[in-house]
């Protein structure tokens, strides 16, 4: 079966997989990094050097600055700068004196490595489900670090959890994409996600470069199917045993499978003797199997329930492992180790057995439950067995990420009344378990029909629904912070205000065309009855003798039309006459609709 539940989480993050170190530094690719010289007593003849190895001997080849990609700068003791950082540029670097023939580094060697980020995608605890962590190939020595997520492009949300906050469903037509806070145009290459079955899901990425066994441009889109299960099969073949990694759906050339032997990178084993203490595991990409042992006997194993857990601040979780071991075999220690992602030169801490910790040890199990969780408890947490013959662990171990609970308006938290909003009930991390929620508006709880969620839709929303929103998970005590949403009043006066305006585009445009025409009649045959005074007209003359004024005269009316400022006196003039000319017809075809009070609407839960 596939580690962690389905959830198996493998990042280049780790120590272990990337070398990272106390003299090591992990920058994104594009970006820049500065390496200092730590030479006591700099010299004007001191330079930088990569270092390698040829015939397990040390060689340092020189580093000559360009002055745009690298720089090396004197006035700051002699730093790198390297820009537009490459997978080339991936190397260790030494600052000597260029005149020094033993080749020694000032200060020791410092070992750059170069992060590629990427959106990955793991099988979730549903069976139609995913979930995507924002990942990068060494953890970056730049922190804190806080993640952006995309959603079709657009700007979605910030967070410090790498995990986006939502499982995700097969959507092939919505892609997400994930950057650093700071590095908004080194966004890691769009995924989508389809096909998503009991057994399989297909994830399409927009940069070929992400399918590393397909011979393909690296700008081309490229799709792998993955297997919600990995493990591996034990063949007996007389005094040997055949090994292969199975997974729950056909494999394909686009996918890349890996051997570990004892944790450790290992071609493909062709046969391995009844008598082996090893252990061997599998992986196709980033989804891993458990280890399993040829004897079990003879060898050593450790897994995880889970390996990655998303759990709510003040709650408690129980993080799980379960370890083989020979029977011949005396346990000194067993120990749980916590790895802080976000401070690596901290290293490991060893936990011990406190109020809000405690350790329970069933069978070839060992269980680590900590209470009242909090923010700082989001760590890597890491099981260890020692014995006379050794330690043994399993890395990577439980990625723990502790999350509070946040409200979130969509559009906004100021609109007008009939919009439709959603609020969201908002986690860091996507809960493994299916959660019923409570909505609050002022502190008083929501009484809706329906089990309630994480999303709450007001539609269409009226200014009952102003006020301040909360939110909790039914099982426990502590709820969000409140925030408010904003819901302002329609102005009564804007139906009446478009129906003035409307006459207006209807009175000038007309006005303006009788005005050529009778301009144009008056040319051909002038008349004495165009010099009407208008000033002597008065309202109730026009109305009163409309219908037997002659069209060369229509002038007249138009330009003398006012608007009254009652809008149902202005409603009953216009209608109590129907013109008969041609030209007053736009007068017939005006309507003014009162202002209606809205409809007082309730709360509604859209599931």
């Amino acid at each position: 079966m596939l580690s962690a539940g389905a959830e198996c989480v493998f990042m280049g993050l780790f120590l272990y997989i990337s070398g990272v170190g106390a003299n090591s530094i992990c920058a994104l690719k594009g970006s820049s990094v500065d390496l200092h010289c730590s030479a006591q007593r700099p010299k004007s003849s001191m330079t930088w050097f990569t270092v390698r190895w040829e015939d397990n001997k040390k060689v340092q080849d020189q580093i000559f600055a360009d002055g745009k990609r690298v720089n090396i700068s004197e006035e700051s003791n002699f730093t790198i700068t390297i820009n537009d950082l490459r997978e080339s540029d991936k190397n260790t670097y030494c600052c000597s004196d260029v005149n020094d023939k033993q080749n020694k580094c000032q200060g020791g060697e410092i070992q750059l490595l170069v992060a590629d980020l990427q959106v990955k995608v793991f099988p979730a605890t549903g069976e139609k489900t995913v979930s995507l962590m924002c990942s990068s190939s060494c953890p970056l020595t730049e922190s804190p670090v806080v993640y952006i997520w995309y959603k079709n492009t657009e700007f979605l949300y910030q967070d410090s959890s790498p995990w986006y906050q939502e499982l995700i469903s097969s959507e092939e037509s919505v892609t997400y994409s994930c950057a650093l806070k700071g590095y908004e145009h080194l966004r890691a290459p769009e995924v989508s996600v389809a096909s998503l079955t009991s057994a399989c899901f297909t994830v399409t990425y927009a940069k070929g470069r992400m399918c590393s066994n397909q011979q393909r441009p690296e700008d081309e889109p490229c799709s792998i199917t993955y297997p919600r299960e990995v493990h591996v099969q034990k063949t007996e073949d007389w005094w040997d045993f055949k090994l292969a990694c199975n997974t729950s759906c056909p494999q394909t050339e686009a996918q890349t499978i890996t051997w570990y032997k004892n944790r450790r990178l290992e071609q493909e084993p062709q046969r391995v003797s009844s008598s082996s203490p090893d252990s061997y595991s599998c992986a196709v990409e980033h989804l891993f199997s458990d280890e399993v042992c040829i004897q079990d006997k003879y060898c050593f194993t450790v897994n995880y329930v889970n390996r990655r857990i998303c759990a709510l601040q003040g709650s408690s979780v129980n993080i799980s492992s379960e370890y083989s071991d020979p029977y011949n075999q005396q346990w000194k220690s067993k120990s749980w180790y916590k790895n802080r992602r976000s401070d690596m030169a901290a290293g490991e801490e060893l936990i011990t057995n406190t109020d809000r910790i405690k350790f329970h040890g069933v069978m070839n199990s060992h269980i680590l439950t900590i209470n009242k969780l909090n923010k700082n408890d989001s760590a890597e947490y890491i099981f260890r067995i020692r014995s006379n013959a050794g330690r043994w662990s399993a890395v990577p171990g439980v990625t723990l990420v502790v999350t509070d609970l946040r409200v979130k308006f969509s559009p906004s938290e100021e609109v007008t009344e009939g919009q439709r909003v959603t609020l969201t009930c908002r986690t860091s991390c996507p809960l493994t378990d299916n959660m019923n929620y409570i909505w609050y508006l002022n502190n008083q709880p929501l009484n809706l029909t329906k089990t309630q969620s994480k999303y709450l839709v007001l539609d269409p929303v009226s200014s009952e629904h102003a006020g301040n929103y909360s939110c909790k998970v039914k099982m426990l005590q502590k709820s969000s912070l409140q925030k408010m949403l904003t819901v302002h009043r329609r102005r009564k006066w804007t139906k009446a205000a478009i129906g003035i305006v409307a006459l207006l585009l209807v009175v000038i445009p007309t006005s303006i065309f009788l005005w050529i025409r009778r301009k144009m009649t008056s040319i051909q045959s002038p008349r004495t009855e165009t010099s009407v005074n208008l000033e002597e007209i008065s309202p109730g003359q026009v109305y009163d003798d409309i219908s037997a004024q002659p069209i060369e005269e229509d002038d007249i009316l138009y330009s003398s039309v006012q608007l009254p400022n009652n809008r149902d006196a202005l409603y009953s003039q216009i209608q109590s006459h129907q013109p008969q000319e041609e030209e007053q017809s736009p007068y017939a075809v005006v309507r003014f609709t009162p202002e209606t009070t809205p409809e007082q609407t309730g709360l509604l839960v859209d599931l």
